[in-house]
């Protein structure tokens, strides 16, 4: 089971990255931990410059956009 967080304070564009994640999960059965952090502390941990970011296994893949479902698909699997 890959661990995915959504980097994010809650906005539009982080709450839509979120859905994302969920529906190509349900869709294609990925086995995904999926973790929502808003706290500014631990984003910052990432060194992003905004949001939302995209950690997948500890990796930060996306930061600042929303990828169209054909890249983060891949980024998921």
């Amino acid at each position: 089971m890959k661990n995915v967080k959504i980097l994010g304070s809650g906005c539009a564009n982080c709450k839509r990255l979120e859905q994302n994640v969920r529906n190509l999960a349900d869709k294609h059965n990925l086995q995904l931990e999926i973790e929502k952090v808003t706290d500014y502390a631990e984003i910052m941990k990432w060194n992003i410059l905004s949001t939302p970011g995209l950690v997948v296994d500890g990796k930060l893949v996306s930061a600042g956009i929303i990828p169209n479902d054909q890249r983060l698909l891949e980024m998921l699997q």
